[in-house]
């Protein structure tokens, strides 16, 4: 498959349940492969798409093609409070190459002041205290804090980027009520299964059936990621070798089909020798061989590859998990102007690239992709190509209202995943 060919990045893609705060004190370096040709987004050559453009340091202008909502602009508070995934408020501290936050600053005069969230029940816990203005929250607590009154809707005549955001992005499960929007989309990944080369010589795996089923070349040595969530990756897999089952949405499980996936799960412990919620724990493993297929990100492997690792990544034919971010707003938010303004700017074309390249995903801004640097990221990442997405689970809250429409059981509610995989990892 094709990889990201140039990558500075020091943050965990997107997760369900944890994400390394490390990531933000790791030491970044730009890396080359020689599978793609993809470099960061171009900053330095001046475009005519927006207004906002300031001098950079080589004598060129970088165009932000942004220009902020003059009525939320003339509200802006000063600062603004907000608690992301690390890697998702870059100011250049880690790599200077890398800055959507400064520029932002500038622009609005509002100061960003982040606190990054280890995981998802994390910052849940963070906007119930009320003294953040947003998060960037991961389908498992988005459904969480709207039905706390934790994040309120959108109104997206205030946001100019949103009109740009890939329509399969928007008025999702996890991010709408009603036909209301609760926040703006940031980007997207697809969790994928990895594999050793040479472990897999006779022939590249193309289902999940490299981690479930025993006798295969990784016995003993898969990689599971290590949350609840992951329960959901077993109920895909369910779908597509057990039908009688009946299950069509990995989130809505009723007792029966959850008893079937924890099962599933259980008899994956004796082929499993690692569960990793550390994307730097997977990706050395990959890279000394000690693990031999696992669940991954593409940003895991693009850090394992560049560092010689005899590994790639697949989509298997059943089909995957994976997340979508969005940015929300508080519902106590004190500076819900300069909010707004982070919201819009984080998901403009050029913040967009810097963030999406950054982290490693899919942009949500189609614009993005148009920009000089981005067309194999986009590609890689599969930012426009509907197709791919259509057997793409994102991650989302199970609720003991079925999700899948049915009325006539109850379902298992995401506090007895948590409780269930706890007993499974005891």
């Amino acid at each position: 498959m094709a990889l990201l060919a140039s990558l500075t990045i020091v943050a965990a893609a997107c997760g369900d349940d944890s994400k390394d705060t490390a990531a933000t004190t790791a030491e970044s370096a730009a890396v080359e492969t020689t599978t793609g040709d993809t470099a960061a987004p171009d900053t330095t050559t001046a475009v005519t798409t927006g207004d906002t453009a300031t001098p950079d340091t080589t004598g060129g202008e970088t165009d932000y093609m942004w220009t902020p909502n003059a009525d939320v602009l003339a509200g802006a508070e000063g600062q603004v409070n907000i608690v992301a995934w690390a890697g998702y408020a870059e100011d250049g501290s880690t790599d200077p190459a890398y800055d959507w936050v400064t520029p932002f600053e500038e622009i609005t005069s509002c100061s960003v002041n982040v606190k990054t969230g280890a995981s998802s029940d994390e910052m849940v816990q963070l906007m119930q205290s009320g003294e953040y203005d947003g998060v960037s929250a991961s389908g498992d607590a988005t459904q969480r804090l709207i039905a706390g009154d934790e994040v309120v809707a959108i109104d997206v005549a205030e946001f100019a980027s949103y009109a740009d955001i890939f329509e399969g992005l928007k008025l999702q499960p996890w991010n709408s009520v009603d036909g209301a929007p609760y926040g703006v989309p940031h980007g997207r990944g697809a969790n994928l299964l990895v594999y050793n080369t040479e472990a897999f010589a006779d022939g590249a795996p193309d289902s999940w059936g490299a981690m479930f089923e025993p006798g295969g070349p990784a016995d003993g040595f898969v990689s599971v990621y290590d949350s609840p969530i992951y329960i959901a990756d077993a109920a895909v897999y369910l779908m597509a070798t057990q039908p009688e089952l009946g299950i069509t949405n990995p989130y809505a499980l009723d007792q029966a089909q959850f008893d079937a996936a924890m099962a599933l799960l259980d008899d994956q412990k004796a082929l499993t020798s690692q569960y990793w919620g550390d994307y730097t724990v997977q990706q050395s493993s990959l890279e000394n061989g000690d693990v031999l297929a696992g669940t991954t990100w593409q940003v895991i492997v693009n850090l394992a590859l560049a560092n010689g690792a005899k590994i790639d990544a697949v989509k298997p034919v059943e089909g995957a998990t994976g997340w979508s971010d969005t940015w929300m707003l508080s519902a106590q938010a004190a500076n819900p102007n300069c909010m707004k303004l982070w919201m819009d700017w984080i998901a403009s074309p050029w913040a967009n690239a810097q963030v999406a390249v950054w982290f490693g995903e899919a942009p949500s801004n189609a614009l993005a992709c148009d920009l000089d640097g981005m067309a194999e990221h986009c590609d890689t990442f599969h930012a426009a190509d509907d197709a791919y997405w259509t057997d793409v689970w994102y991650w989302t809250t199970a609720t003991e209202e079925c999700l899948d429409g049915r009325t006539d059981v109850t379902c298992v509610p995401y506090t007895d995943w948590v409780d269930a995989w706890t007993t499974l990892r005891s």
